[in-house]
């Protein structure tokens, strides 16, 4: 990660930056809540609206990082990086589709919706490195 820092651009920084603002917290609320019972308390009480805002706000703030980051980079570098987000966004809408008719109509388990939020970038990260170039 070091030699990305040297080599990467303001844009890419400002990226890293962020990221590591907004999932630091994510990652500690998160973990907090899955190794303490400090917010069982709170779940289906009017509080429980405030901890979930607590735990969307750095999630949409990463999105916000990336959105940042395409809208700074380079034409180049914005092209493939919003085609990326984009085929990776589908995946994710296409996945959470079926999913959801499979609840429906195959009797499938129920899956938490901000699981939708894993799939997007697990898709992320599998599409990347076939969209290399802007076409």
């Amino acid at each position: 990660m070091l030699s990305l820092w040297r080599t990467g651009t303001e844009a890419h920084r400002r990226y890293v930056i962020r990221t590591f603002a907004f999932m630091i917290p994510y990652m500690l609320i998160c973990v907090s809540m899955m190794v303490t019972d400090v917010f069982d308390e709170v779940i289906g009480t009017p509080a429980a609206w405030v901890l979930a805002a607590a735990v969307s706000a750095p999630v949409i703030g990463q999105l916000w990082a990336t959105l940042s980051l395409i809208r700074e980079s380079d034409e180049f570098v914005r092209a493939v990086i919003a085609k990326q987000f984009i085929v990776a966004a589908g995946l994710a809408m296409a996945l959470a589709t079926f999913w959801g008719f499979s609840e429906t109509f195959a009797a499938a388990p129920h899956l938490p919706g901000w699981l939708v939020y894993a799939a997007f970038w697990a898709f992320f990260g599998c599409v990347s490195p076939f969209i290399k170039s802007s076409n």
